[in-house]
């Protein structure tokens, strides 16, 4: 059978999202959907188990999929799937994370504002008003900044897109070749070094992968020019977190603004929250929008429902 007779429940699960919200919304745009809202402690749900055919979760507790027999989806709540990928409890069934044009352009939005605070030297203000001092740094044009994008996905390439229209010089590099309009762009290991020489500021937009794991390291952050400013809001292992404090100690970097961690929360004792060239943020530099994402997630939950290929799959093997 296929269509509403066969349709099962959505069971949801995330100790960080509004699951009343959630609920609403996803049956707002599937009237009709069962959805069991999972106990953020032991990850229980009421009713019957085998009644369950979807799950959209953010970090489950281990084990959580066991309990679903007849499980056809999983939807990761959000667009960065490594910490649903790396798990060793993932049932064999399509995977799929959250795209949604209301989260590239939150991303993009925040991009342009952190490029925007290091091109402007806002930052060298904001010290000088702690220190009762007026201090003026002459402007510099947009064009004149090389801003460096490091990751083409969606999020990254929409970014990229956002700070041309605002006339800076955007660089672009991806794994594999990609053209956008108004962009420079670098592929392949071969050619990260060059790209990285060329980043005034450099945004960091990588999916977290065996291969991303630290791939800015000591040696790599050394290859951006002296003084270049930092901004992260991908994942915080992407980045050897020792190695970025030190050069932003030495001045090798000179500012940062880091939206993501090795570690989350953030810990107390980590050096990064006291230092005055470090602008912390709690990891939302883009988030899920329930009203706009219940309808692709509708809208795959139709197709497995109708047997076809879903949406936005992601490939545990390769971490996205």
């Amino acid at each position: 059978m296929t269509g509403r007779d066969s349709r099962g429940a959505l069971v949801f699960y995330s100790a960080f999202d509004d699951a009343v919200e959630w609920k609403a919304a996803l049956q707002a745009a599937m009237p009709g959907l069962d959805v069991r809202i999972a106990d953020v402690a032991t990850g229980a749900v009421d009713g019957d188990p085998t009644d369950v055919r979807y799950a959209l979760v953010w970090k489950p507790p281990q084990g959580f999929f066991a309990r679903f027999p007849n499980l056809g989806l999983v939807i990761n709540l959000g667009a960065g799937v490594d910490a649903l990928v790396a798990r060793d409890d993932l049932p064999n069934v399509p995977i799929t994370r959250l795209s949604d044009p209301n989260m590239s352009q939150m991303m993009a939005s925040f991009v342009l504002f952190c490029v925007l605070r290091h091109a402007r030297e806002i930052p060298t203000f904001e010290r000088a008003q702690r220190e009762g001092r007026w201090h003026y740094v002459h402007p510099r044009t947009a064009g004149e900044i090389r801003v460096g994008v490091l990751g083409l996905g969606e999020l990254g390439s929409t970014a990229a897109l956002e700070l041309v229209r605002h006339g800076f010089d955007v660089r672009g590099w991806s794994r594999s070749p990609k053209q956008l309009e108004g962009v420079k762009t670098f592929n392949g290991s071969g050619e990260l070094p060059g790209f990285l020489a060329e980043a005034d500021i450099l945004v960091v937009m990588l999916p977290l992968t065996g291969e991303t794991r630290h791939l800015l390291d000591a040696g790599r952050l050394a290859l951006l020019p002296k003084g270049a400013k930092f901004i992260n809001v991908a994942r915080g292992p992407v980045v050897d977190e020792a190695a970025l404090i030190a050069a932003l100690r030495s001045g090798a970097i000179s500012e940062a603004t880091l939206d993501v961690f090795e570690v989350e929360p953030l810990p107390p004792e980590s050096p990064l929250w006291g230092m005055e060239n470090v602008l912390v943020t709690p990891h939302l530099a883009s988030i899920a929008i329930p009203a706009s994402a219940s309808a692709q997630i509708a809208e795959n939950i139709r197709r497995v429902e109708e047997g076809e290929e879903v949406q936005n799959r992601v490939d545990p093997a390769r971490g996205y």
